[in-house]
């Protein structure tokens, strides 16, 4: 027997979120099932609050074991690629919304999800990372590729203090870049500075509806707002200039005009961390272990148990969470 988290929906279509216990035989199973890990840790994410409050339009099947990330070490495989006692992580790959996820002392997953944790990373750290550092990642790596370079200047990171702006800054200060951080919470510029942001700035200055274009600022952005935060920060991104969006904690609509794209030549790279071969994986989780290793993740992280979840998942949605929040199952 192990625990799980589960979701079901009651008889007027509301959520039911419930730790219970589970065996193997409630696992998925098929030829596409291949892998039964035994999880270490997992995450909570916004679009787990979603699913698990109910508030968001997430679980595509039910019932449901949420979770859209996993780390943890193979305990049974009819794959030859993965053998019992390989440390694995999950993420993504429609986990917690079509497939059951991460929020479990075990799960059985389909072989071609998998991934070796990359040294340094342990289980831990691997969720420290996880879909948000994995996102942000992917953002970075779309501005390298547009040409983006340290010095040619300021690169915004809105929603800097959730979870993948607070890697996005840490990632792009340590490669280099001149980073400055936008958020609501102005307690957070300490700890925004202390991930290697050069200054600090109230998303005030970018939530409301602004000018189609506004005067040139950014060389490139990381953006997981969406909607007037995202417009705005293409309006005012430089000439020749990129912004990689991933986000909507602001709101999915983009109220925004073509003129910095057709006038400036601005460039808007769209981020999808789910469906991602896992080459183009491999090479964003290199960028991440050769500079952001555990020491550094450490700092960003707030570990709770699995029976803690349920409970705690509103705090996403409310913005009261900071950084990365592992889970650990055992507890």
């Amino acid at each position: 027997m192990f625990k799980a988290l589960l979701l079901s929906q009651t008889e007027d279509r509301k959520t039911r979120a419930e730790l219970v216990d589970m065996d193997d035989a409630r696992l998925p199973s098929g030829p596409d099932r291949g892998v039964t890990v035994d999880v270490a840790y997992s995450t909570l994410n916004y679009k787990d609050a979603l699913a698990i409050t109910g508030r968001g339009a997430v679980v595509r099947t039910w019932p449901m074991v949420p979770g859209i990330d996993l780390a943890g070490t193979v305990a049974a495989s009819s794959d030859a690629a993965w053998a019992v006692g390989d440390q694995v992580v999950v993420t993504g790959w429609g986990m917690g919304e079509q497939h059951w996820g991460g929020l479990t002392q075990r799960q059985r997953v389909d072989p071609a999800w998998l991934l070796k944790i990359p040294a340094p990373y342990t289980c831990h750290s691997a969720m420290a990372v996880a879909t948000a550092g994995f996102t942000a990642a992917l953002c970075v790596q779309a501005l390298q590729r547009h040409g983006l370079k340290p010095g040619d200047g300021e690169l915004l990171v809105t929603g800097a203090a959730g979870g993948v702006g607070s890697i996005g800054v840490a990632l792009l200060a340590a490669i280099g870049y001149r980073v400055v951080a936008s958020t609501g919470r102005p307690a957070e510029a300490d700890y925004l500075i202390g991930l290697g942001a050069s200054r600090v700035i109230d998303r005030a200055s970018l939530a409301a509806p602004g000018k189609p274009m506004q005067k040139e600022a950014w060389a490139g952005v990381l953006d997981t707002a969406g909607s007037h935060t995202l417009a705005n920060a293409c309006a005012a991104t430089r000439a020749n200039g990129a912004v990689a969006a991933c986000g909507l904690a602001q709101g999915s609509d983009f109220p925004s005009s073509v003129m910095p794209f057709i006038l400036r030549g601005v460039t808007l790279y769209g981020i999808n961390s789910v469906l991602v071969p896992n080459a183009d994986r491999i090479k964003a989780w290199a960028l991440l272990a050769a500079y952001l290793p555990p020491d550094r993740l450490a700092g960003m992280v707030n570990e709770i148990g699995l029976s803690e979840v349920i409970a705690y998942a509103p705090r996403f949605l409310d913005g009261q969470v900071r950084g990365r929040t592992v889970v650990d199952v055992a507890r």
